[in-house]
């Protein structure tokens, strides 16, 4: 009966991956909790695992006394010498009580007792393995649907997938294949909860890790990553080794390394853009294919606002935004898209309201539009800086200035600034009915082409059926 407990402590250790010590622990404790059911909760017990005999043992520990007070807690000094001849009035002894007297009741108890201990040792275990994989990508199967949120069995244990994690427009069955990145690991009193996503954009940037050995090696680093999960996503990648193409070892030989990562995403379209130091360069990049005709940046605001010619404008913004979107998160700025043509209208929008301000001539309000200064600006600037703009002296930014404040007071720049919006909004209003109405020609151009080959066809058909058949002529017979 001893070498089978010890086989068996072996063997949980063995499959279940628990220390012997946690497992003797249990033991001890579950085998104690049922002595004292057993015993009465008065007595002082305690339980030891004998490794030599393979067995837990129970003591009760008394008092040695010459007059017994409390038979629970005291002993006879005649009566502890017989046990022990050298101990002494005062000592305490511990007399080995016999477990084989425990009831149905009491094994069940240890039994229990036993069994919790080794589920949370299993618990702490599988929260420390996960827990230190957190920002890893793992494989697992689709067990079930939980209120859209699906169950993957990850072997040793159940990891969720939530509805906000999951790629829109897929669909799983039990039993399929799932990857994911592992985002989450919390401790529960059910267990430790796993959370996976395969939307975040690490997601990508693991994957690009796996099957590009220049990227796992570090040679080619991957500066920043974004994604519409499902659509499309962008990746900023960097070369280490000037001998390094750090977008062509991302695609690979016929867009092989690249196509491996779409098809793990289920066909997500992914744009590989060359990183640089040259912030307005790299939010060019970012937004190839279109091309960049003017960068305006604004520090203060942390925000660019991007020209481009007027063919290149739905380029640019993308299908339902996307392109822009993308790339004001892959570079970290605010990014404002704007044609050529309304770029020149927002410049000499600017330069009237400029010119509005008395003392103002054509030179100075070309100067302070390039230095990026508008009424607001002028009338808050200080005298000092502002003459130092190419044109100003101190005179004449104290006059500006005065002036400007001036005409925002009185109410006219607000108006002309009204007055602004509401011819933008009439020219869109027009451009809107304009469109409409090519539109409209277009479809009455295409329904008169089709009543016109319906006559035409319907004139053929009936010239042949009026034709009068005209019997053959039988050919004379020679005499």
């Amino acid at each position: 009966m001893a070498s089978e407990l010890a086989r068996v402590l072996d063997q949980v250790e063995k499959d279940k991956g628990i220390d012997r010590a946690v497992l003797v622990e249990a033991l001890e404790s579950a085998m104690l909790m049922a002595a004292k059911k057993r015993f009465g909760l008065e007595k002082e017990i305690e339980a030891h695992f004998n490794e030599d005999l393979g067995e837990i043992e129970l003591f009760q520990f008394k008092t040695v006394v010459d007059q017994i007070g409390n038979s629970d807690t005291e002993i006879n000094s005649d009566a502890a010498r017989k046990l022990d001849p050298d101990v002494a009035v005062g000592d305490s002894i511990g007399i080995k009580l016999d477990s084989s007297e425990f009831g149905r009741i009491a094994a069940q108890t240890a039994k229990q007792v036993i069994i919790q201990k080794v589920r949370d040792a299993e618990r702490d275990i599988i929260y420390n393995e996960f827990n230190v994989r957190k920002g890893e990508v793992v494989t697992g199967q689709c067990r079930r649907i939980e209120k859209g949120c699906l169950i993957v069995d990850l072997g040793r244990t159940d990891a969720i997938l939530p509805a906000r994690e999951q790629i829109p427009g897929e669909t799983y069955r039990p039993g399929d294949r799932i990857l994911g990145f592992l985002i989450d690991v919390q401790q529960t009193p059910r267990g430790p909860k796993i959370v996976l996503s395969r939307t975040c954009p690490e997601l990508l940037v693991q994957l690009f890790k796996q099957e590009v050995p220049e990227v796992n090696e570090g040679i080619v680093q991957i500066k920043s990553a974004a994604r519409e999960p499902g659509i499309r996503a962008k990746i900023a990648v960097v070369s280490t080794d000037s001998d390094v193409d750090p977008v062509g070892a991302c695609v690979g030989v016929k867009g092989s390394r690249v196509q491996n990562v779409v098809q793990e995403l289920r066909g997500e379209k992914i744009d590989i853009v060359p990183w640089n130091e040259d912030e307005t360069r790299f939010v060019c990049n970012a937004l190839a294919p279109a091309e960049v005709t003017k960068v305006l940046v604004d520090e203060h605001n942390h925000s660019m606002e991007i020209v481009v010619a007027d063919n290149q404008l739905s380029l640019a913004i993308g299908r339902r935004g996307q392109n822009v979107k993308l790339a004001s998160m892959l570079s970290g700025w605010k990014l404002d898209i704007v044609s050529e043509t309304r770029q020149h209208k927002r410049v000499e929008d600017s330069k009237r309201l400029l010119m509005a301000i008395e003392g103002m001539n054509d030179t100075l309000a070309q100067s302070a539009y390039h230095y990026g200064l508008t009424v607001e600006r002028l009338s808050e600037a200080d005298v000092a800086q502002l003459a130092q703009v190419p044109g100003f002296n101190e005179e004449k930014a104290t006059e500006i200035k005065t002036n400007a404040a001036a005409m925002i007071s009185s109410g006219k720049l607000a108006e002309m600034k009204k007055a602004i919006m509401e011819a933008e909004k009439a020219a869109v209003a027009a451009a809107k009915l304009n469109s409409d109405a090519v539109f409209e020609r277009l479809k009455a151009e295409v329904k008169a082409h089709a009543d016109k080959e319906r006559t035409t066809e319907g004139a053929k058909t009936e010239s042949v059926s009026d034709t009068p058949a005209v019997a053959a002529k039988p050919e004379e017979t020679k005499e």
